[in-house]
This record gives C-alpha cells, structure tokens and sequence, in this order.
C-alpha cells in the first residue's frame, strides 16, 4: 500500500492507496459510486447542487497543508479515499496483543467485530447529511452556508473512507454492508439510521451549530479510540478523518458562540440586562440565552447516548482484540490491557446516584464518555466567557450526565439538569424549562430567513472574527446563481 503524502487524481476516486494497481477494489467503488451520487442527490443538500461553492479539497495527507481551496458543484466535488502516513514497525499499542506488530490484514477471529465497528461508524457519515439537508434555505449568511456544506462533503469522504475498508477487507459481505449505508435514512419509520441522536430532526441554525458542537465532538472521541486500532488501515483513516473533524467542531462551537455574541450585543444596546427577561430579548429579534441552555441540555444528552452502555462487554472485547482503544491511549501510563484494573462509574442503585469501582475493562464506554464531558467543558467555558465580557450575570452548563437519557444506566430515571433524582409528575410538570419546547421551535422558526448578500448576516447571529482561507468579509462563498 502506497505510503506516499500526495494524492493520485487520475481516476474517478482520488486516493493515496494504490487504487489504480487494484482492480477489484477499484472495480467496486467504481460500481458503488453512482449508487452513491444519487444518494447525495436526493437525501444530500438539498437545492444547491448547482451552486459553486468555495470548498478545500484535500490533495495531500501532510498535516502542514493538505488541502486546496475553489469553487465546485458539490455533486463533482473529488470525494476519495486517504489514509495518514504509515508508521515505520507500528506496534498494537493496548490489549492481549500489545507490542506485537499491527496487522496490515483483518484477524479472522476478530473479523465480525471489526465489520460491526466500520458499520456504525460509517452509519453516521451519511446520517448527519440527511439531518442537515434542508439548511441551506435558511442559511444567515453565505459564510454558514458554505460552512455547513463544507460538513456535509466532508461527512460524505468520511463514508467513503469506511466504504473502501469494508470493500477491500470484507469481500462480498463488505460490499453488502456498503449499500446498506446508502439504504438507511435518518429518520425513516422502516429503514432509520442505527443510532438514536443520527435520528432526530435538525429544523434550525442553533440545532446545527449544537449538534457539530457536541456529537460531532463524540465522532472525536471515536476516532480517537479507533485510531489506536491494531488493525493498522483503520488506525492510518481515522488519524487523517480527524483533521477534517476537528473543522466541523469549530463550526459549531464558533456559530454559537456568535449566537451568544450577537444576544449580548443586542441586549446592551437596548439597555436590557436580565437574560431571563425572555419576551424583552426575543422582540430584539435574536436568540436568548435560557433557550440556548435548554438546547445544550437536549444535544448533550443526546449525544451521551452514543457512548452506549457504561457497564459494557463490547466495548471490553474490542479493547482485549486490540481493535478500539482509550482516548489518546498512547499518553496513559497504565499497562494498556487493564486485566486488574478498576475505573469509577456512576450508577442509579437502589433510588440513589453513587460512584462505584467497576473494572476497567467493562467500563471503558464510561471513561471515554468521562473524556468527552471533560473535553467539552472547554467550550462551554469559551461561550461563558463571552457572556461575562459584556457583563451579564448568567452562566451556560453542562446538565448532570444522568439528564434526559435514553441509554443506560440512567434510562429509567428522572434526574434534573442539577444531578436530582424526581418523581414523573415533577419531571413532567418541569420539563418545559430545561427542553426546548414547541414554542421555542415555533420562534426559533421565525429568525430562520435565508441572508445570501455577499458580506450579510441575519440579525441573530455576529460576523466571524475571520474569513474562511483569509477571504474579505464581503467574498462570496457561494455562488447560487451562476
């Protein structure tokens, strides 16, 4: 497998993998394309793809400036398939075979978890483009809108990426699976996406901007672990898959940020000074900051879901087969197999939340949850400080790990954003102030009206600070009408 940095364009797949000296697995990507393209046709972005936009194109792997800037038709964007820079004498770094070398081939007894790891990740590639697709009429500004493209090809490469390790290492049941990903739609009664949060609705700009911030921050956190992988194709994807994803974080945390900005802007000039004063703040027409709250309460606990289980024996087996490791597995300073190790879990036992000692091996869904929280946390923090820069005396918070969820160990319970434990009644007779409701949709409707002058903005949402490749703030990133 080519080794190199640069990108090989000849071909219809752009790829550092040897493509051309592959029939068969050149022969299959080439069959699945179409199937792909007008996947994105119908269920991508929906009404633009005719419009240029100013999107990086990656022509290099080298992390000091891989990719390239201009404008494309979406539909003739160069999705392809990258892997990072190979590691000389690479070595499986966690479980039962650490410090033997990484396996260039799949294992045959670890063969079904390895396809059932590349499935789900690769699910929820073309899932957020589904979620996300009819954005793009309501854009505030050709800034966001080429932004959120910019997620939407990038998801896309990141399904191709997952598409070329199940065509190339799992034969025909490979191919099967990678036309299932192209049959399961978010949201659909029949045929829905495999994971819950890949499932709701995205009706506005502020869902948007929350989900790249959280979940797309939980696609980091899996990355991460897999790119620890001693299966060594996959560890090479998911390093490169990383530096596109680290982008789509800052989507999200920057465009709420501007959001809150903008609120604070807005409430200063009015001379309003309480942010719970939500029908002075909502006739400035701009987003006030308790529904903001409730909307982190919502994507957070939607997005802990997706770490499953914090009591799990598959998360332990694919750890042991040293398939998916810890979160930056290569800084801790454990032995990297855990066989008499221990890691705290917060559990729901007998009406009460308490830490208990569970062992770390089944527990790893736990801590990589635990490094999420941990990681974003730092957000929050940023959003906060923007806040108190303008003097208001509000703060924005992370709700207790035990709200809202769906999965595990707090599924059956009722816990408020603090860390209570409630009743049903009190939980229901609550649950307008810490979710958005239907009113808040309702209004959040309203704000959503498209801004597609070169250099405007909606008036709920501050400019960047930068343009995207240095552009002036008055460069047209997308070209609609040409």
């Amino acid at each position: 497998m080519p080794d190199g940095l640069n990108v090989d364009y000849d071909g219809l797949i752009p790829n550092n993998v040897g493509l051309a000296g592959d029939a068969r697995v050149r022969k299959a990507l080439e069959t699945w394309h179409p199937g792909y393209i007008d996947w994105w046709k119908v269920r991508g972005p929906d009404g633009f793809n005719d419009a240029l936009v100013y999107l990086r194109t990656a022509v290099s792997v080298d992390p000091s400036g891989w990719a390239k800037f201009g404008f494309v038709r979406m539909p003739d964007y160069k999705w392809g398939i990258l892997l990072a820079p190979a590691v000389e004498d690479r070595r499986i770094p966690f479980g039962r075979h650490r410090g033997e070398p990484a396996w260039q081939e799949v294992p045959g007894e670890y063969r079904a978890m390895l396809r059932r790891l590349l499935v789900i990740q690769g699910d929820t590639e073309p899932a957020s483009v589904e979620q996300q697709r009819h954005l793009g009429a309501t854009a505030p500004s050709l800034y966001d809108l080429r932004n959120l493209f910019q997620v939407n090809v990038e998801e896309g490469r990141h399904l191709w990426a997952m598409v070329y390790l199940l065509q190339k290492y799992f034969g025909a049941d490979g191919r099967e699976e990678a036309e299932e990903l192209l049959r399961r739609s978010s949201g659909d009664q029949d045929t829905p996406r495999m994971l819950g949060a890949f499932n709701e609705a995205t009706p506005d700009w502020l869902s948007f901007f929350m989900f790249t911030t959280f979940t797309d921050r939980d696609g980091k956190m899996q990355l991460e672990a897999l790119a620890q992988s001693g299966f060594d194709p996959l560890s090479r994807t998911c390093r490169f898959m990383l530096t596109e994803e680290a982008h789509h974080m800052f989507v999200g945390e920057s465009g709420v940020g501007r959001i809150i900005a903008r609120t604070c802007e807005a409430m200063r000039d009015a001379g309003i000074d309480d942010p719970t004063d939500i029908a002075a703040v909502r006739r400035l027409g701009v987003i006030d900051l308790p529904l903001i709250q409730r909307k982190i309460n919502l994507h957070f606990s939607l997005t802990l879901d997706l770490f499953g289980n914090e009591i799990s024996t598959n998360a332990a087996n694919a750890f042991n087969a040293g398939l998916k490791g810890r979160f930056r597995e290569h800084t801790l300073t454990d032995d990297h197999q855990l066989a008499g190790d221990t890691y705290p879990v917060l559990r729901l036992i007998d009406g009460a939340v308490v830490r208990e000692d569970v062992p770390a091996l089944s527990s790893l869904n736990m801590r990589l949850r635990d490094d999420f929280v941990d990681d974003t946390q730092g957000g929050v923090g940023r959003w906060n400080k923007i806040i108190a820069r303008h003097g208001l005396d509000f703060r924005l918070a992370l709700p207790h790990v035990g709200f809202n969820r769906r999965i595990g160990e707090f599924a059956r319970a009722q816990i408020d954003p603090a860390g209570h434990i409630m009743g049903a009644a009190s939980w229901q007779a609550a649950r307008d102030d810490f979710l958005p409701t239907a009113a808040d949709g309702d209004y959040l409707a309203t704000l959503m009206r498209p801004v597609r002058e070169p250099g405007g903005f909606a008036g709920w949402i501050a400019p960047p600070r930068l343009g995207i490749d240095n552009k002036p703030g008055d460069f047209e990133y997308v070209k609609i009408h040409d």
